[in-house]
């Protein structure tokens, strides 16, 4: 043991000085929360969660005046127990990618990260990795979006007086080539930042995959500061389904959308609250989410927070509160209301 140990100190006395050599920095998150959950049914439990806790490394390289090389490994790692599915592993692969850029075309990236479709709710994002977050409701059903696909190439323009278009496409959406089906993707997004406004539209297309079938979606986002304390948002999504299966196409196919604001009670403190509803082609799938919350800053790189949300459902919807981003995810029962009570910590660095 003391000779391993020797090995991986002297290891990584080597390495070290190569990266700095090649300006890498060392980033992530630790972000846990302490939740009581209820299904509305039998399940009423307090769990604690591990909520996309990350941890990563990026960095740069200037070839020339005008070419510049970058690259990104992140891993996700749960802080509140070996694995959220009971595995051996501690880690899963979030957005990792190498690319280069210039001064005036933009960027090219490849590797696994988000698509711009996902990226496109970032405007409207009030509650991500929280209870309440968004895709709770945008993410429903093993035909899904909001995705990080893998074997993916994206080309980002460059600043356009305020405007940027992202352009991906993955050549397989999963890990290899699935036999005898097409599973490619493209996903598209124009977003837009300047003075109080921030929005972005995005659409999406995925082939047929071997369980998922073909589909496809459109969505919008905004955010605006209506004065310099209260920030409006809106989020607007629509997706289609071409399943063999009548009854799955008809409960994933579904228009969400939904208004929050955030109002700042002092420079580190806000309220935030949202609605969003899920419409569903079987109404019995429909689904309404609510979710009210306050965030406290301590300091640029640490913030604690508490939440309440619901999702109130139809008598064949099994949404919950608490089911993205997040390692605690029991299930929830079907046509009842959940609700989640949540107290978290995160920790930037």
């Amino acid at each position: 043991m003391k000779k391993k140990l020797i090995a991986i100190v002297v290891g990584a006395a080597a390495v070290m000085p190569a990266l700095a050599m090649a300006d890498v920095s060392i980033y992530g998150r630790a972000h846990v929360s302490t939740d009581f959950l209820d299904d509305g049914a039998d399940y009423s439990e307090t769990n604690l969660s591990s909520n996309s806790s990350r941890l990563g490394f990026k960095g740069e390289h200037q070839i020339n005046p005008d070419l510049k090389a970058f690259f990104q490994i992140e891993q996700q790692i749960n802080f509140s127990s070996g694995s959220s599915d009971g595995s051996s592993s501690n880690f899963s692969t979030r957005d990792t990618f190498v690319g280069v850029t210039g001064n005036n075309w933009g960027a090219i990236q490849m590797g696994r990260f988000d698509s711009p479709f996902k990226v496109a709710r970032g405007p409207a994002n009030l509650f991500g990795d929280q209870v309440g977050d968004m895709r709770n409701l945008t993410r429903v059903g093993d035909a899904r979006f909001d995705e990080r696909y893998d074997n993916t190439v994206q080309y980002t323009t460059p600043d356009l007086n305020g405007f940027n278009i992202k352009l991906a496409y993955s050549v397989h959406e999963g890990q290899s080539a699935a036999q005898d089906h097409d599973s490619d993707g493209f996903s598209v997004s124009l977003n837009y930042a300047a003075g109080a406004f921030e929005g972005a539209l995005a659409y999406e297309k995925l082939e047929e995959d071997v369980s998922r079938g073909e589909r496809d979606g459109i969505r919008a986002a905004a955010a605006y500061n209506l004065t310099d304390a209260f920030k409006l948002v809106g989020f607007y999504q629509t997706v289609e389904h071409d399943t063999d299966d009548a009854a799955l196409r008809d409960r994933w196919t579904s228009d969400t959308y939904g208004v929050g604001g955030e109002y700042k009670l002092t420079s580190n403190t806000a309220l935030k609250a949202m609605w969003m509803t899920r419409d569903a082609d079987d109404s019995d799938y429909d689904a309404d989410m609510w979710v009210v919350g306050v965030e406290h800053k301590l300091d640029k790189a640490v913030r604690v927070y508490a939440n309440y949300a619901v999702v109130d459902n139809e008598a064949g919807s099994t949404q919950r509160p608490w089911a993205e981003g997040r390692s605690a995810n029991p299930g929830a029962a079907a046509g009842e209301e959940a609700t989640a009570f949540s107290v978290g910590l995160r920790y930037d660095f």
